[in-house]
């Protein structure tokens, strides 16, 4: 009979079983294992760090950068505002590919080389999770096609700012200055949290001195965002404060003259209010566009400003070094009268031309190639300031000598900074022994004296030391330093008084009187702005040589190259029984005292007499 088959072994089955349940089990338990370590690392090791992680892609804090203060002159006009403007920018932890991402940028809206390195620059000095400015001032059409390619942009962001304008672009160039972007440098000695969100920074003028007044403080916000950096809601914040605003002394119907009257020479005016130091006018001819400078100036309009031989951007009215020329000889005859070494009836012989004792050499006076000879016979200081005689001042220059020259000069604030509430402002030169020595390492000799006498030589002065200087005379003594800003916010800023320059009512009334017929009298050197004037105006005219003139050489206008021709000059005062404004006015190679006076007639006349006088 045949042996019977087993089907089943359930002993084998079972074992198999039982090693097959073992294994998932120890599976399971490896499984739940894993899982538990996971919430123990991130529950309990590691619970700060990604709680802050999480919160950090939740919730940001933002900067809210606070609006710069405005800019008026006297009347309330506004001279520096702020314009809405949207900016693209970029946060880089939210972009996966940052470089596919400027690319597709840079298909959809027009970005510049220029653009992309002040991106790449900032991007290096930023915050984790701040938005990087990539294109200042899109346009609507801009906008649109950023907001339909939204869904593929993440960490791309379209945000409205502020920025800087000014309506009146070139005309107040020089007396306002500018803003532009934060540079590498800049950015070094701000503080980062008084900047952070703001892209912009006072770079020259009142927008620089005033910066931390104009700037304002920063403010934040606590926002939720969602997974795309869009923004949920604002869970707290803290407001910025805004910038003070400022009210300039300036006018912009005296600017406007001033500049008009200038047209297209090269030069400055400057214009102050003896009894405050505000300065009412400040115009340095040519201007350029301050908005260029805003955003980034284009390489090609920097060149154009930055390579023209009329160097729009140099500002002659705080920066130009001129000789004052005969713009000096009230002040020195005022020395000569304090000093006991004139009176006013010292007379002084002028054949037209000067010498020293023991010296061949001959210092013409100007009136010589005209007449051939001198103003008169004899000259006293009335007609030596009347009509501008060189000769008498030759003299009165040599027996002052150049360090009491420079005792009686230096206080009138020639030949040191003015210390006007702007940048840049240039000390000139009021030459003395000392200053010979220790500048060039050489003697003084005589006949450097006569033409520092005459206000030629070595010595120079800006526009602004003229004006604050005839401020002086206009006062009989009083000197102030020169203001540009009237108020912040409503807070008075105030025009420091400096030591006054002293001197006997009646040697103030002689200067005065020969300043006055400068333009009134029938010998004034400027007697033609005199004509039909309703008010009494004091007035020295000046002309600064720019070449040397060989001994026996005459001088010709016709014959010399225009950037070589000499410069005109003038200063004055109105009304002359009270003054309320000082004028300095500086025409670069105009030939002469003529092509400047007519200006300062048209810049009084409008500030006494209304905008639309003349």
């Amino acid at each position: 009979m045949p042996q019977a088959i087993a089907l089943k072994d359930p002993v084998r089955e079972s074992r198999i079983y039982s090693a097959r349940t073992l294994t998932a089990v120890l599976i399971v338990v490896m499984a739940l294992g894993l899982i538990v370590a996971r919430y123990y690392s991130l529950q309990i090791t590691h619970y700060e760090s990604y709680r802050t992680q999480s919160e950090r892609n939740r919730v940001q804090l933002q900067p809210l950068p606070p609006k710069r203060g405005l800019i008026f002159d006297r009347n309330g006009v506004l001279l520096a505002d702020n314009r809405a403007t949207h900016i693209l920018s970029v946060v880089r932890e939210r972009v996966p590919d940052l470089e596919a991402t400027l690319t597709r940028l840079g298909e959809l809206v027009p970005i510049s080389d220029r653009d992309l390195d002040n991106f790449r620059k900032k991007l290096n000095r930023r915050r984790p999770y701040e938005a990087v400015p990539l294109r200042f001032r899109l346009t609507e059409e801009e906008q649109a096609v950023l907001a339909v390619n939204r869904h593929e942009l993440p960490g791309v962001v379209v945000d409205a700012q502020l920025l800087r304008h000014y309506p009146h672009g070139e005309l107040f160039s020089h007396a306002l200055g500018y803003v532009g972007r934060i540079n590498e440098e800049e950015a070094l000695f701000l503080d980062e949290r008084d900047y952070r969100g703001t892209f912009h920074v006072g770079k020259v003028g009142i927008e620089k001195y005033y910066e931390d007044t104009l700037h304002g403080e920063v403010g934040y916000q606590n926002v939720e965002t969602n997974a795309h950096g869009r923004v949920l809601r604002v869970l707290e914040r803290y407001a910025p404060t805004p910038g003070e605003d400022l009210t300039l002394h300036l006018d912009i119907n005296l600017q406007r003259t001033a500049y008009e009257a200038l047209g297209e020479q090269r030069g400055a005016v400057v214009a102050i209010d003896p009894k405050t130091g505000g300065v009412m006018a400040l115009v340095s001819t040519p201007g350029f566009d301050t908005n260029l400078f805003v955003n980034g100036i284009s390489s090609a309009n920097y060149s154009e400003l930055r390579d023209s031989l009329d160097v729009p951007l140099f500002n002659r009215a705080v920066q130009g070094q001129y000789p004052p020329g005969s713009t000096v000889k009230p002040m020195m005859g005022l020395a000569g009268l304090e000093s006991g070494l004139v009176t006013a009836q010292t007379t002084v012989p002028d054949p037209g031309w000067y010498r020293l004792p023991g010296d061949s050499r001959r210092y013409r006076d100007w009136i010589l190639k005209i007449r051939g000879t001198g103003h008169a016979p004899e000259v006293d200081l009335h007609m030596a300031i009347v009509e501008s005689c060189d000769v008498y001042f030759y003299d009165l220059a040599r027996k002052l000598t150049i360090d009491k020259m420079y005792d009686y000069l230096h206080p009138f604030g020639l030949g040191e900074r003015t210390a006007v509430d702007t940048t840049n402002e240039r000390r000139g030169v009021l030459p003395s022994t000392r200053w010979k020595r220790d500048a060039l390492n050489q003697p003084w000799y005589p006949g450097e004296t006569l033409s520092a006498g005459i206000g030629q030589g070595y010595v120079l002065t800006t526009p602004m030391q003229l004006a604050v200087a005839t401020s002086v005379l206009a006062t009989k003594g009083e000197h102030r330093t020169p203001r540009l800003v009237r108020s912040r916010g409503s807070e008075l800023v105030e025009a420091p008084l400096q030591p006054p320059v002293v001197a006997t009512e009646a040697h103030w009334n002689t200067v005065h009187e020969a300043m006055r017929d400068v333009v009134h009298g029938e010998r004034g050197s400027a007697r033609s702005i005199g004509k039909d004037i309703p008010y009494e105006m004091a007035g020295k005219t000046g002309t600064a040589q720019v070449i040397g003139i060989a001994q026996g050489e005459v001088y010709r206008e016709e014959e010399v190259a225009e950037r070589h021709r000499n410069h005109g000059l003038f200063i004055a005062f109105a009304p002359y029984a009270a003054p309320t404004i000082a004028v300095a006015v500086l025409v670069e190679n105009g030939g002469g005292s003529s092509a400047a006076y007519p200006i300062a007639r048209e810049v009084i006349d409008t500030w006494l007499l209304g905008a639309d006088a003349g």
